[in-house]
């Protein structure tokens, strides 16, 4: 099975690691196959840095979070141009789950949630997706 975690829920794993979306991101890792794309590691490095976040992640632990995530993920090759979602900076994740034959996104941003099931994809919040890869 093939994953796409959008940025929100990578940045809530690399934050709290008994968080359900580090559980979620675990899963994924043990259960399947991580997708990424540049623009999607270039969002995650650039959201990981902002100085908010900088009394939970040092800036050393953020590169390595971003390291070992893009060493595990499988960085995709994005050739569809979708802006079916009504935030347009998240059509990103459409468009790398589309590219990479994924099976499912997740994500707790509503702007994504709303359009589930897109196309033959499921769009679930981290808690569902831990029901869904054990069921």
């Amino acid at each position: 099975m093939r994953f796409v975690l959008d940025t929100n829920t990578l940045v809530s794993a690399a934050l709290m690691a008994k968080s359900t979306p580090r559980q979620a991101f675990d899963m994924a890792l043990n259960k399947g196959e991580l997708l990424t794309s540049e623009s999607c590691l270039a969002e995650l490095n650039q959201v990981l840095h902002r100085p908010k976040f900088a009394r939970y992640l040092t800036p050393f632990e953020a590169d390595l979070f971003i390291n070992q995530y893009s060493l595990k993920a499988t960085v995709v090759t994005i050739s569809s141009s979708i802006t079916d979602c009504r935030d347009l900076k998240d059509n990103k994740f459409l468009e790398l789950a589309i590219d990479g034959i994924a099976n499912c996104i997740v994500t707790g941003d509503q702007d994504l949630l709303v359009l589930h099931p897109y196309r033959a994809l499921s769009i679930v919040t981290p808690f569902a997706f831990l029901s869904w890869v054990s069921a």
